[in-house]
């Protein structure tokens, strides 16, 4: 297996090495969920409703990805750092403390979810209508929480190893056969919604065990170990880096019960339907930014551990210019092939209508995100943690939530004040964790030179 040489090779090498495969990887993966609606839209006779519904859903997977990555991005960052100070002993505790906690919180996570799922949804806007879907789906869902969250929590470790196609491999497993078993269970089998999330499972399962083999093979420098299982070394270390992930995805979370709870009262539950859309073309079109930073941070966690400076600011360069190029593009065609996106979700032509206006408010300072990206992972790939946390909390919890309420009621804007949260908070959100970033990461890095 060819690894990716941190030591030696040019820094763009390293990122472009460990981004592309974790690129494909992303990809892949949204494919579980992408798929699924897909499909669930073009459900005769209630793929309209079936796919608002299930946008009810996307707290709850949300808040599982959130778990999934404060001990995956939490650690990872830990773990390249002690590699490049050759605390090979360090980085295998890493390893297996993170792996131990996707499993026991992923079981806790099961159990409380299947018990309250109806309730949960209720709060989360959910009505009897929507209930019908939603439930079911989710339960049968949740039963492969520690499926994804072992595949997806221990691909950052592959990956920060130098073994980035074999993360790669490990997703692409899952969603072939997801994307092979979603017409069979929905539409041939007859299963409907339900279906999609069995798909879903069996295709979450099948990628865990190729991660587990992987890790368990003799031969890996690095060996997951279930002796002394409940033995959590590194948790306080891994949970506080990785707490800046948890925070972002849990506001994420927040921020998808708020615009759903407006919508219904401001637009009813066509325009939910429609966010649902929107945050899948988001999630869509996010993926590569983010394999990009993502990708950047075993590198910039490695040379800094190493105190190489002047290898770290070329990699956050070359990381920040590439993000803000890749957003600069995606918003023209965003402007100029709208129903380019939109119609991958739905063939409803009133719902697609519905969707042009909303889809180019929620996009317009897109290219904000680059910066909002670029610095938190700047922040957590060189242990800030503080930093890290904050401008989670900044961006989402301290602006979109608040503005998602402001802008409709009190500004009397309607949907469209739900769908604009978004772009003011990248200007400001982005701009602050960018600029904060250059003015306290460079000067330290220009001090150890």
């Amino acid at each position: 297996m060819k690894k990716v040489d941190f030591e030696n090779d040019s820094i763009i090498k390293n990122i472009i090495q460990t981004a592309l495969p974790m690129l494909v990887a992303q990809v892949i993966s949204l494919l579980y969920n992408i798929v699924d609606r897909i499909y669930i839209g073009r459900i005769e006779g209630c793929g309209t409703q079936a796919l608002g519904a299930i946008g009810l859903c996307f707290p709850i997977i949300i808040l599982i990805g959130a778990f999934t990555n404060m001990f995956g991005f939490g650690g990872a960052p830990l773990f390249s750092i002690h590699l490049g100070k050759n605390d090979k002993k360090a980085a295998c505790d890493v390893l297996n403390t993170a792996f131990r906690l996707e499993i026991v919180v992923g079981a806790i996570l099961t159990i409380v979810c299947e018990l309250f799922a109806p309730q949960i949804l209720s709060i989360f806007g959910a009505t009897a209508d929507e209930l019908i879907f939603c439930v079911p789906y989710i339960r049968i869902y949740l039963i492969g929480t520690i499926f994804t969250m072992v595949s997806t929590g221990m691909n950052p470790y592959i990956n920060a190893q130098g073994y980035a196609t074999i993360g790669m491999k490990s997703v692409l497993i899952g969603a072939v056969s997801n994307i092979i078993l979603d017409p069979i269970f929905i539409f041939s089998l007859g299963f409907g919604v339900n279906g999609a999330a069995a798909a879903t499972v069996i295709s979450q399962l099948l990628s865990m065990l190729f991660v587990l083999k992987f890790l368990l093979e003799s031969g890996n420098e690095f060996v997951l170990s279930f002796h002394d299982f409940f033995r959590f070394p590194y948790v306080k270390e891994i949970i506080s880096l990785g707490l800046s992930s948890f925070v972002m995805q849990c506001t994420n979370s927040l921020v998808s019960v708020a615009c759903n709870s407006v919508l219904m009262k401001t637009g009813g539950a066509l325009y939910v339907s429609v966010m649902t859309i929107i945050s899948s073309v988001r999630q869509i079109l996010d993926t590569p930014v983010m394999a990009l930073t993502e990708g950047a941070s075993p590198t910039i966690s490695y040379n800094y551990g190493a105190r190489r400076p002047k290898r770290v600011q070329k990699a956050i360069l070359f990381m920040a210019t590439s993000a803000i190029l890749y957003t600069g593009l995606i918003w023209i065609l965003i402007e100029k092939f709208p129903l380019l996106f939109i119609r991958i979700f739905s063939d409803d032509v009133t719902l697609q209508k519905m969707t042009l206006r909303p889809l180019h408010l929620y996009f317009f300072a897109f290219v904000f995100q680059a910066l909002q990206y670029s610095g938190q992972t700047v922040f957590k790939a060189l242990n800030k943690k503080k930093q890290a946390i904050f401008f989670s909390l900044f961006r989402k919890v301290i602006m979109v939530v608040p503005l998602t309420y402001l802008l409709p009621y009190v500004f009397g804007m309607g949907t469209d004040g739900v769908f604009i949260a978004e772009p003011v908070s990248n200007v400001i959100g982005g701009l602050v964790c960018f600029l904060t970033m250059l003015a306290t990461v460079l000067p330290e890095l220009k001090r150890c030179s």
